[in-house]
């Protein structure tokens, strides 16, 4: 797929996100809209996956560390053909299987049900080196929240990824600057990250995280590395993509309006007028 089309899909992406939010009038829309060119990267041009076999044993696996970003993965999983758009609207609904957290007993294409921060890192470690045990070579890619590094297990599950050579591990950290209340460096600093992670023994690569030619070379590169895993470490915009959300840590967990969700889906099929 060409990174023209890639970056359309983040737009679609971001479509579906504000759409399901505005339906399900809660949610999680900074850090989803965020991540959009991350999960197109990933899920249309990186991954080894298979909608129509879902648990496909060789795949490669997908981990949403920061849960409550579930609707970017369930626009992702919905763009590629894990079940139909219409559930998109059913997010957060009582019955339906669209979660406020990802389920991965009830939502197809979702390979670890996630939520409480800090535990994602450790669950990929446990598939990737469940591959490595059984001589499989798919790969484990895991989304991090930049607030979500002041998690101790974050850094247990570093030191163990290094540990154990777990080359088949690949974190891609969102880090837009910005929590639930407020910049990430006056609620807990975590800086500086690209010298913690070297210091942990990790591989770091540092990319603008809508720039998808940086993310499909920092993809490639991470694929080359040997004996150790690799953290790409992806600066974003919260809220990208709609003007009055962007950097705004409001944002992070209010769904818009109705009359919000119109402006934001104004702004983004204008801007998908722009990629052709």
């Amino acid at each position: 797929m060409t990174n023209i089309a890639l970056k359309r899909i983040a737009n679609t992406l971001r479509q579906d996100i504000i759409s399901m939010l505005v339906t399900s009038k809660s949610g999680h829309p900074g850090g989803s809209l965020s991540a959009a060119e991350i999960l197109a990267t990933l899920f249309f041009r990186e991954m080894r996956i298979n909608p129509e076999d879902p648990r496909w044993a060789d795949r490669d696996r997908f981990v949403l560390s920061k849960g409550h970003a579930a609707p970017v993965l369930y626009a992702a999983l919905a763009e590629k053909g894990y079940f139909p758009k219409e559930e998109l609207q059913g997010l957060r609904q009582t019955g339906r299987m669209l979660q406020g957290h990802p389920d991965m007993k009830k939502t197809p294409g979702v390979d670890m049900s996630t939520g409480s921060l800090g535990q994602g890192l450790s669950a990929a470690n446990g598939m990737a080196l469940a591959g490595k045990l059984d001589g499989k070579d798919y790969r484990v890619f895991a989304l991090l929240g930049d607030g979500e590094m002041a998690e101790g297990q974050i850094w247990e599950a570093a030191m163990a990824s290094a540990h154990y050579n777990l080359d088949n591990v690949t974190a891609v950290l969102d880090f837009n600057g910005l929590q639930i209340d407020g910049t990430t460096d006056s609620v807990m600093c975590s800086n500086p990250l690209a010298e913690k992670w070297r210091a942990f023994c990790w591989h770091v690569i540092e990319v603008d995280g809508h720039d998808v030619d940086a993310l499909v070379e920092a993809f490639a590169e991470a694929k080359q590395v040997k004996g150790k895993p690799t953290i790409i470490i992806a600066k974003t915009v919260k809220g990208k993509g709609v003007s009055f959300m962007e950097d705004q840590a409001g944002w992070h967990g209010n769904a818009p309006s109705v009359e919000q969700g119109e402006q934001a889906l104004k702004e983004l099929r204008e801007e998908a007028l722009t990629l052709g």
